[in-house]
C-alpha cells in the first residue's frame, strides 16, 4: 500500500504514454531524452575512469575533480564563486534533497505552474505544500501581482526553473529581478533548476538568478550533466551556493543515495571543460531541431508556441489534449505528453500538447510526415 502522502500521484503519464509507444510502435516524442549519445571525448572519459579503477564509492560531497570543474564552470560562464558544491544523483535528487533539507513540514514552496512533475512529490515527502504561480499561455509569462499574492507567512522558498520545462520559456532579466525583489523582501530561499542552462536559442541568454544583486547568498543553484551532454542516464547533478544551503542538501542526500556514479563523475569533469565552441554548436543543432519539428507541427495544422530553450515545443491542438494524446499514437504513430498533466490549471492548459525535439533529424522528419498525413484539425 502506497503511503497517503504519495498515493495521489499514481502512475505517471510518462509511464502510460511510453507503454503506448511500445504497444503501437509509435515514435516517442513524449519523454525528454536524446536518441544519440553525447560527445565522444566525454564517453571515452567515462570508459577511462572505469578502466583506471574509479569504481568504488565517491565521497559524500562528490568526486573532487568534478566539484572543482563545477566551480570552474560557474565562474567561467556566469562569474559566480560558489561557496560549496554538492554532487547528486541527477538534478531531481538535488531538488528533492533541497526541499527535504531546507523546508519544514507545513512550509510553502512557490513554483511556476506548469511545473516539472517531481516538485510536488518532493514537497509532499517533506510535508510542505507546493504553491503554484501561473505561467500564462501562449507566451508563458507570469503576473508579478499573482506572484506576490501567493506569498504567505508560511512561504519558505521559491523554486525557479529557467529555461523552463515544459513550456520552453527563458525568463528575462526583468522577470528574474521581480523574483529577486520578492525573494529578498520576504526573506525567502531561492532554489533554481537550471538543467537546460546551455540549451537556449535565438541569441537569448540564460541568466542565473544567483548573479542578480543580493541573490548569491540566498540562492541554491541546481543543474546536471544529462541535458547539456546528452547523457541523461548518467544521473549526475549538483547543487551549488552558500555553505548553509548546500549543507541542507547534503544532510538529506547522505540518507538517500549517499554517493553514486563514480566513473561518470570523473567523466563529468571532462565534459564541463569542453570548449565554448562546443556548447554553442550544440545549442545551434538543437535550435535547428526545434525549428524542424515546429515546422512539421505547423504543417499538420497545430498552433505552435515557439520555445526559447529546453528540449520541448508546445502546440495548441484545439481540443482536450489528454484525449488527443491517447489517440495520436493510433492515428499518426506519434507519442506526446499533455501539458496539463504538469499543471493545477487543467482547463486553461487543456489544449496544449508537449513534443520533444531532442531526436535525430530523420526521426523528427518521419514524425512530421506522419502527423501531416492525418487531418489533426478534425
Amino acid at each position: 500500500m502506497i503511503a497517503s502522502r504519495l498515493s495521489g500521484f499514481g502512475i505517471s503519464i510518462f509511464t502510460e504514454m511510453s507503454a503506448l509507444a511500445v504497444q503501437t510502435g509509435a515514435i516517442n516524442l513524449g519523454q525528454g531524452f536524446p536518441d544519440e549519445d553525447g560527445p565522444a571525448a566525454v564517453l571515452e572519459a567515462a570508459q577511462a575512469a572505469i578502466r583506471n579503477g574509479h569504481n568504488q564509492y565517491a565521497p559524500l560531497p562528490g568526486v573532487p575533480a568534478l566539484r572543482e570543474a563545477i566551480s570552474e564552470h560557474q565562474r567561467r560562464f556566469y562569474g559566480l564563486e560558489p561557496e560549496d558544491v554538492q554532487v547528486t544523483m541527477g538534478a531531481t535528487e538535488a531538488i528533492t534533497a533541497a526541499i527535504l533539507g531546507l523546508c519544514e513540514p507545513d512550509d510553502e514552496v512557490l513554483a511556476f505552474d506548469p511545473t516539472y512533475d517531481s516538485y510536488g512529490a518532493a514537497a509532499k515527502m517533506t510535508g510542505a505544500r507546493l504553491v503554484p504561480v501561473p505561467l500564462h499561455p501562449p507566451a508563458w509569462t507570469f503576473d508579478p501581482d499573482e506572484l506576490r499574492a501567493a506569498i504567505t507567512p508560511k512561504t519558505r522558498a521559491i523554486l525557479v526553473n529557467s529555461p523552463h520545462n515544459p513550456t520552453g520559456r527563458v525568463l528575462t532579466r526583468e522577470e528574474l529581478q521581480t523574483i529577486a525583489d520578492v525573494t529578498q523582501e520576504h526573506d525567502l530561499i531561492a532554489i533554481t533548476d537550471e538543467v537546460y542552462e546551455h540549451l537556449v536559442f535565438d541569441g537569448l541568454e540564460h541568466i542565473p538568478l544567483a548573479t542578480l544583486p543580493g541573490m548569491a547568498e540566498r540562492t541554491l543553484t541546481i543543474s546536471s550533466l544529462g541535458k547539456t551532454f546528452s547523457v541523461t542516464g548518467w544521473k549526475v547533478g549538483w547543487a551549488t551556493g552558500p555553505g548553509a544551503l548546500v549543507a541542507g542538501v547534503r544532510a538529506a542526500k547522505q540518507f538517500m543515495t549517499f554517493a553514486g556514479a563514480t566513473p561518470f563523475q570523473h567523466a563529468g569533469a571532462a565534459a564541463l571543460r569542453l570548449a565554448d565552441a562546443w556548447y554553442a554548436e550544440f545549442a545551434l543543432e538543437l535550435q535547428a531541431k526545434r525549428d524542424r519539428l515546429s515546422a512539421g507541427l505547423t504543417a499538420a495544422g497545430l498552433a505552435v508556441s515557439k520555445p526559447q530553450g529546453t528540449y520541448f515545443v508546445n502546440a495548441d491542438v484545439g481540443t482536450d489534449a489528454i484525449a488527443f494524446a491517447r489517440e495520436l499514437p493510433h492515428r499518426a504513430g506519434v507519442v506526446a505528453i499533455p501539458t496539463a498533466v504538469f499543471s493545477t490549471r487543467a482547463q486553461e492548459l487543456a489544449p496544449y500538447l508537449r513534443f520533444a525535439f531532442c531526436k535525430r533529424p530523420a526521426v523528427i522528419d518521419r514524425a512530421a510526415r506522419q502527423l501531416a498525413a492525418e487531418d489533426l484539425e478534425s
